[in-house]
């Protein structure tokens, strides 16, 4: 890189996750230890169009590890998608001195991001922050491991008023493209059948399941759904179906909603954010741009910001057949 970096500026953009404060806290303490400034830009691009920047230290984040959400705000911004906001955006930044930028956030922060970096030759590495699980290039993102916590404790509280009613609960959770939370919070909370977008499991199957069940003298259920799984038109119109079905089952739906996003992020994030920032800033003062640092094999490696964005993650395939034995 031909400069030599002073000053780093981290943002959060897109969906907000347990975890991110964390990373900040991280970025900002490790630019502290190598004697570069840090700026916090608020409200992510929008806030990088508007020249909304603080200068942050190692005091100026005391006691935020343990917050959900983002103290540094997130905003979408239609203005950065234009060649205008990103100029608005770029000269902001170097008024302000700021020679590189690290972007907590999804594929959509990342996109902006490598749109940037490829105008303004500008370096910037992405720290993947979503529920989701659904980034290429990491075992896990920011704030899923909290969000699978925080769905298994709501359904194992489900569960008591499922079993005194004798009742079958529908129970929705996040994930429009990914089924990782409903598949691994289904097998932890015990659920008798998941529903995720990457299998199309059939309405057929499902009451085949559901019969199972109850010749095998179960007397509730509760049935996981993501939000994207593609058996129903939506989790209210597959109460109906059943209920058509198997009359006998009085159907109530849960939609968990964003709950999930929020709350003091788990053991494992607030040390895989704390891990991840310090890769992210070291990796920006070797030179390096245009990366996502993530998780491999428990290992902390970079994977090209284009790949994380274009790649796909897979379901586990083993997790399957695991939650179909289970569901026995």
């Amino acid at each position: 890189m031909s400069k030599t970096i002073k000053k780093i500026g981290v943002l959060t953009s897109g969906g907000d996750s347990p975890g991110m404060n964390a990373a900040i806290r991280s970025v900002v303490r490790t630019c502290a230890f190598h004697n570069i400034e840090c700026v916090g830009i608020y409200r992510g691009y929008q806030g990088m169009i508007e020249g909304d920047f603080k200068e942050l230290g190692p005091r100026s984040v005391n006691n935020i590890i343990n917050k959900g959400g983002t103290f540094l705000k997130s905003a979408r911004s239609a203005e950065f998608r234009t060649p205008e906001g990103r100029k608005k955006a770029y000269d902001n930044l170097v008024k302000e001195g700021v020679d590189a930028l690290v972007v907590i956030g999804g594929d959509g922060s990342f996109t902006g991001g490598l749109m940037f970096n490829s105008e303004y030759n500008f370096p910037v590495i992405g720290i993947p922050g979503t529920i989701d699980n659904d980034i290429f290039g990491t075992s896990h993102t920011l704030g899923y491991d909290t969000a699978l916590n925080t769905v298994v404790e709501v359904i194992d509280k489900i569960r008591d008023t499922a079993s005194s009613h004798n009742r079958l609960f529908l129970i929705e959770v996040m994930g429009r493209d990914a089924g990782h939370i409903a598949l691994n919070a289904g097998i932890g909370a015990g659920a008798e059948e998941i529903l995720i977008p990457e299998e199309d499991l059939g309405l057929e199957r499902l009451l085949d399941s559901l019969k199972k069940s109850k010749s095998t003298g179960k007397t509730s259920s509760i049935v996981v759904i993501a939000e994207g799984d593609k058996i129903g038109k939506n989790v209210f119109e597959l109460k109906d179906y059943i209920e058509s079905n198997f009359p006998e089952y009085d159907v109530r739906v849960s939609v968990l909603g964003h709950m999930q996003r929020g709350g003091a992020p788990s053991c494992f994030d607030r040390v895989l954010a704390s891990r991840l920032g310090v890769k992210a800033v070291e990796s920006l003062l070797e030179g390096k741009s245009n990366f996502m640092v993530g998780l491999l094999n428990d290992k902390i490696s970079l994977t090209p910001l284009e790949q994380a964005i274009k790649g796909h993650t897979e379901i586990d395939r083993e997790l399957l057949r695991v939650s179909d034995i289970m569901s026995i």
